[in-house]
């Protein structure tokens, strides 16, 4: 399993009981130099800004590694399909590749996502630890009840603020798990549970790589 600890830049800009079914995300993984951190910032933020006036957005946030400040994660939430294809092609998004062209060490990698076990949640504090999750699985496993059953018991845990599971759009064995916890404790507390040891236990047969968890905060 390969982790990383990693704090957020911004939050999502709605409550999280707010997004639809219909919800479509933008992920995207992007590495700058570490003297362009900064200008990433300033340029998340414009694009933030800016996507925040087109039909459909519902939310937007950035989450840099700690210690790699420079390696970023970028989410984005759009009411439908449609909004998210518009803003594909919308100026906010060529602007926003363009600022990152100049100071990115690697390529801007997004991955389109739908809703796959997604429940109301909380919004994380400064306290908080957000887990990213990418899990691949090889056909034909098939996970989904399993990842269901981990969504409901994690969300019964008495720390968990937020535990979301996404599908890709177009592979449907990719999936990604974005989950808010209280705060360390509470975290390590649910790795530790039984729920989530049979969780893993079920799963390792059926992944073509290791898990890609990273922890994060919000800043």
């Amino acid at each position: 399993m390969k982790l990383a600890l990693v704090v957020g830049l911004a939050v999502l800009v709605v409550a999280q009981n707010s997004v639809p079914d219909s919800a479509r995300y933008q992920i995207g993984y992007v590495s700058v130099g570490p003297s362009s951190v900064n200008a990433f910032r300033n340029a998340f933020d414009q694009y933030r800004d800016a996507s925040r006036g087109e039909l459909g957005f519902v939310g937007d946030e950035a989450l840099e590694q700690i210690g790699k400040p420079g390696d970023v994660v970028v989410i984005e939430t759009w009411r439908d399909q449609a909004a998210a294809d518009a803003h594909g092609t919308a100026a906010s998004k060529k602007r926003f590749l363009g600022a990152l062209d100049p100071i990115r060490v690697s390529g801007y990698d997004e991955r389109p996502y739908k809703a796959f076990a997604v429940g109301p949640g909380q919004r994380a504090s400064a306290a908080s630890v957000i887990v990213v999750t990418h899990v691949d699985v090889v056909p034909p496993g098939d996970p989904t009840t399993l990842l269901r059953r981990l969504a409901e018991d994690s969300r019964a845990e008495p720390g968990c603020l937020r535990f979301d599971i996404l599908q890709h759009a177009a592979r449907a064995n990719h999936f990604t798990i974005i989950e808010a916890w209280r705060d360390l404790q509470a975290h390590d507390v649910h790795a530790a549970a039984a729920h989530t040891r049979q969780y893993r236990d079920v799963l390792q047969p059926l992944i073509g790589s290791p898990l890609d968890e990273r922890l994060m905060r919000t800043r």
